[in-house]
């Protein structure tokens, strides 16, 4: 008889079926490690570990040694854009048309691969991080401050902005993540503010700060309002050469400039401005950072975002009384979202969401396939501490479910209502997706240059875990499937492409 894809957990009581529901709903899928952890802390304890995330010294050490290597992450982003700045130099200067052409694509080339390394660093995260919470929340922020990685110059950067603008503020206060987006490269190339000025400004940053960002679209801010801010944030831009802009010597000591990011006085309005009912006086960088405090501040942004996280992890209509209880604690907490998600977390309406009975949540595609390779390859033996390296083969499922790495071309990020993937079409595909992961490791382990290979085939199944712990969340008709099985991959197979693996 065949069993299931993971080992037996480490001595410790098996988990209910709601606990491992609730697992599943803030980790990024429950695995052998966290299944044991969850046993032996209990609930409070596990997520009062996962809001304090350790830093990089608390990864795993073969984690922590692939994300070393990782270009945009080993390197200072502004040295990195300091690199790009001097080849587009070089190639602009070569003598004849042939060779700028060859060198062209040599350099597309490379910023295809930094933005293919920035998404394996973050999908091996995803799979291997024992701080589940903390790359969940690194993936909602990714979705909310959403950037097109194929414009201009972002594929350099995206490393960078998931590491620093986004993960390291994932679960603090919102306002420094608002202000850690606002003053980086990636943003601002992305919205165009780099062509923003006093006398000629692009509203583009502006509208998508309010409406996407913070306040939301029905927030009651005006067009004046989004004219206003924009001249607020005039003067924010991005330097890729790494040298300061000559400026007259009474805007020098406004002048900043870090890792790519420009505050150019000489460019910013200096005028007086009302943005939503407040004056703003001049001030400079100051000035634009006290206007983002406004905003990430106001009671809107606190009703926007407490919305928003309970669509991911409760419900496509969250319950109202629980958005406004978040809400609440939001401004208490000056916008701590750590505290915001314990409300989450804590309340009566999340556990309903769980419970035998509820309405049944779809993965979405990213949480599908990272759920499922957590699944088959989190088993604690078998492959031992051997780690992806070949990582695009997941990206290539990830584009075929209509979901790939900073690819949504739009702002808006992609949808988080689970209703949207609930269509014939996106089934189809994962169960496809689903073969490819039961069937054989899909060359996951792989080299660079696609000939040496790791661990194949699956990893072995081992002992009871299916039978002690997964097997209660499956129905009777699902457990006489599996128990039906021709195969250790048909076995697979069901199990990844039954209903109740595809649910949350």
């Amino acid at each position: 008889m065949f069993v299931g894809l993971a080992v037996q957990a480490r001595e410790a009581a098996a988990p209910s079926a709601q606990d491992l529901r609730w697992l599943n709903r803030v980790a990024w899928g429950a695995d052998a490690q966290s299944i044991a952890q969850l046993s032996r802390l209990g609930r409070r304890a596990w997520l009062d570990q996962q809001l304090r995330p350790g830093g990089a010294s608390s990864l795993p050490e073969a984690l922590q040694q692939a994300l070393a290597t990782t270009p945009g992450i080993a390197r200072p982003l502004g040295e990195v854009l300091a690199d790009v700045q001097a080849e587009n130099q070089r190639i602009n200067q070569l003598p004849n048309e042939i060779d700028k052409q060859a060198a062209r694509q040599a350099r597309n080339q490379a910023a295809q691969q930094a933005r293919y390394e920035a998404g394996r660093a973050q999908l091996l995260r995803a799979v291997y991080s024992p701080w589940q919470l903390q790359e969940r929340m690194t993936w909602f922020w990714l979705n909310h401050f959403s950037v097109h990685a194929d414009k201009g110059n972002l594929r350099w950067m995206m490393a960078d902005w998931q590491d620093h603008a986004l993960r390291d503020h994932a679960l603090g206060k919102f306002g420094d993540l608002v202000w850690a987006t606002v003053t980086h490269p990636a943003m601002l190339e992305y919205l165009d503010n780099t062509q923003s000025a006093s006398g000629k400004i692009n509203e583009n940053f502006a509208r998508e700060l309010l409406e996407l960002h913070t306040l939301g679209v029905d927030a009651g801010y005006s067009q004046a309002d989004v004219q206003e801010l924009a001249r607020v944030l005039t003067g924010l831009g991005v330097n890729l050469s790494g040298k300061a802009a000559r400026l007259k010597l009474e805007l020098q000591d406004a002048y900043v400039l870090k890792q790519g990011f420009e505050f150019n006085p000489a460019r910013h309005d200096s005028g007086s401005k009302k943005v939503l009912g407040m004056h703003v006086q001049p001030g400079g960088l100051e000035e634009v950072r006290g206007v983002i405090e406004g905003l990430a501040r106001h009671p809107a942004t606190a009703r926007l975002i407490s919305r928003k996280l309970a669509t991911y992890f409760v419900a496509d209509e969250p319950p109202a009384a629980l958005v406004e209880r978040m809400a609440k604690r939001f401004t208490q907490a000056d916008g701590d979202i750590a505290a915001v998600l314990r409300v989450l977390f804590d309340s009566r309406e999340f556990a309903a969401s769980l419970a035998d009975g509820a309405p049944v949540r779809l993965k979405d595609p990213t949480q599908f396939v990272i759920s499922s390779l957590r699944l088959a390859y989190n088993t604690g033996e078998g492959n031992g501490a051997a780690l992806f390296n070949n990582l695009r083969p997941v990206q290539g499922w990830l584009s075929q479910l209509n979901q790939p790495q900073y690819g949504r071309i739009t702002p808006d990020g992609y949808p988080l209502a689970t209703a949207t993937w609930a269509n014939p079409g996106q089934l189809a595909r994962r169960f496809e997706i689903a073969r490819a992961i039961g069937s054989s490791n899909s060359g996951l382990f792989n080299s660079d240059d696609n000939t040496v290979m790791a661990p194949t085939g699956f990893p072995r199944p081992g002992g009871q875990l299916y039978y002690s712990v997964w097997q209660q969340l499956f129905s009777p008709n699902t457990r006489s499937a599996l128990e039906k099985a021709n195969s250790q991959t048909e076995w697979n197979l069901l199990l990844l492409a039954s209903p109740e693996w595809m649910s949350q």
